[in-house]
């Protein structure tokens, strides 16, 4: 039986997406596989959210921002906007999910360590209770 996937969503894919596939990676007990995409891909992901990822253990500053795809979208058992009303190039065929998060593109990781916070437990009340 394969593992559900679940698709984190943003702008640039450089730092609220990245941070919860990345954060999915590290509390789902391999129950799930944690993709990352976003409408306009960034040429890296953020200094400082892969710097606060790293401290629990996982290095995703070798990631590479990538644009979602209509494939993305229809092959997501879930789908997780970090900003709610972006503009999705196809409807999820999946569970969709908005959250709302701020965007940390200028952001020091002593500001990102709330961010991670936060996202964890959003991941820990919706996705893995």
């Amino acid at each position: 039986m394969s593992k559900p996937t679940v698709l984190f969503l943003c702008q640039h894919n450089a730092g609220r997406s990245q941070l919860g596939a990345a954060l999915l990676e590290i509390l789902a007990d391999d129950r799930f596989t944690a993709t990352s995409a976003g409408l306009s891909p960034a040429e890296a992901v953020n200094p400082a959210i892969a710097s606060t990822v790293a401290e629990l253990g996982l290095d995703i500053s070798a990631r590479t921002p990538r644009a979602v795809t209509v494939e993305d979208l229809q092959n997501a058992d879930i789908v997780v906007a970090m900003k709610p009303g972006l503009a999705l190039p196809a409807t999820p065929s999946g569970r969709f999910l908005e959250w709302k998060f701020p965007d940390p593109t200028d952001w020091t990781a002593d500001n990102v360590r709330p961010l991670r916070e936060a996202v964890k437990a959003r991941i820990q009340t919706e996705l893995l209770s």
